[in-house]
């Protein structure tokens, strides 16, 4: 039987190999390591800023009548509105995808996306060099081998 013309109805989920408990501890890790690097990254940016021009950066932290809002709120303001429409647009995008898949549940739509994209073939050994001893080997590699293969 060819494994294209399956059914949706006859692949079976395989049961993951971690716990629960574990799972959730994974997400708290991930999500308290990134929420750290990014509170660390913009405070590193601010304080870049501060270094840079402290006249100016002091001016944006108070209103005044020149400026009568402060760059903290607009900086807040347009994070607000940014995130808004990243998560309005990417919503209707991966909605309209599933709709247009026409899939009832996460694994119907996982085997009808898979069945839609290219197959990666597992076992094919590579067909040139793979182990090159720096840029300059690779770069030299492409650039004499790359106008002889044929595409």
């Amino acid at each position: 039987m060819d494994q294209n013309v399956i059914n949706a109805e006859s692949f079976e989920i395989k049961k993951s190999k971690y716990s629960k408990e574990f799972k959730v501890k994974a997400a708290i890790f991930l999500a308290g390591v990134s929420g750290i690097s990014a509170i660390v990254g913009f405070g590193t940016t601010v304080a870049s800023a501060r270094k840079q021009d402290p006249k100016y950066f002091g001016r944006g932290m108070v209103a005044t009548r020149e400026l009568p809002e402060t760059g903290a709120s607009l900086a807040l303001r347009a994070l607000g509105w940014g995130t808004f429409y990243a998560f309005t647009g990417c919503g209707i995008l991966f909605y309209s995808i599933w709709k247009l898949s026409g899939a009832k549940n996460m694994e119907e739509f996982r085997y009808k996306v898979g069945l839609a994209l290219p197959k990666i073939p597992k076992n094919n050994p590579p067909q040139g060099r793979t182990e090159f001893s720096g840029l300059n080997d690779l770069l030299d590699y492409l650039q004499h081998n790359g106008a002889t293969k044929e595409r």
